[in-house]
């Protein structure tokens, strides 16, 4: 009888433990859990994607004369598209493109904005046009996530991206997510430089890494309470197996003792 109760309250105790560390409260996961109606926060590291190498750009020239504009644009072989969607230009080591007409230019640690303004000031100093219109884009701004969601590369639409859009584009966070230890790894002068970043906090946005750069890596993970569930259900299956070859072996013994006993009648 002493068994049978400390059994029952063995149980008991397994399923409460259970039941609390399976609830993810609204504390654990809420964003920005401490800001207030009409908060203002100012972003004190206002950011714009500085080009590096290996990225690749659309470096479009267009004038009022288009003839004038076309030998400054790349085209594929087989279009006569002039436009510069065609064919990207790709910054090498060096952190240099090489645009056709002007040759080689340093294009490495500028803004898409500043290049616009320099390719433009070297068509107008060179002679070559007098009204140049000169856009940049990013072809390759990506960012990429690891961890409890899976794994995916985002493609960014826009060349500045804070880390809840990155979250938000990526399909957020599930709630077994640890929330308290996003990490961010980004390579920072040639050495991979990781920050840990807690969105439930509206300390997030001052941040230096709240503001994305290419080819950066969100890495998540799971929380304790999910590690518990899935360590939980392992031991559950190992159980629900261990019970059914009990059982078997128990079958087994009283079919034998059964015919056993018949057999000495």
């Amino acid at each position: 009888m002493e068994m049978k109760k400390m059994f029952r309250t063995g149980i008991v105790l397994a399923l409460v433990t259970l039941s609390a560390v399976s609830c993810v409260t609204n504390r654990k996961i809420a964003y920005l859990q401490d800001m207030k109606h009409a908060t203002q926060i100012e972003l004190e590291n206002r950011f714009e994607a500085v080009i590096s190498p290996y990225d690749e750009l659309d470096v479009i020239v267009t004038s009022f004369d288009q003839e004038l504009a076309r030998p400054f644009n790349l085209r594929s072989s087989n279009s006569n598209n002039f436009t510069g969607t065609g064919l990207g230009y790709l910054v090498d080591q060096n952190g240099n493109i090489e645009i056709p007409v002007l040759g080689q230019i340093h294009a490495a640690g500028m803004t898409r904005l500043q290049l616009q303004e320099h390719v433009k000031r070297l068509l107008i100093a060179g002679g070559y046009i007098n009204d140049p219109y000169v856009m940049v884009r990013f072809r390759n701004f990506k960012i990429f996530v690891l961890g409890s969601n899976g794994g995916k590369a985002i493609t960014i639409p826009e060349e500045r991206c804070t880390f809840l859009q990155a979250l938000a584009l990526a399909g957020d966070l599930n709630i077994y997510t640890d929330r308290t230890k996003i990490m961010v790894v980004r390579e920072v002068e040639g050495q991979m430089v990781s920050r840990y970043l807690d969105p439930r906090s509206s300390k997030v946005f001052d941040d230096p890494f709240f503001m994305m750069q290419q080819n950066d890596f969100i890495i998540t993970r799971n929380s304790a309470y999910r590690n518990f569930q899935q360590s939980w259900g392992m031991l559950g299956t190992v159980f629900s197996v261990f019970s059914t070859l009990t059982g078997l072996t128990s079958t087994y013994f009283a079919i034998r003792a059964y015919l056993n006993s018949n057999n000495n009648k």
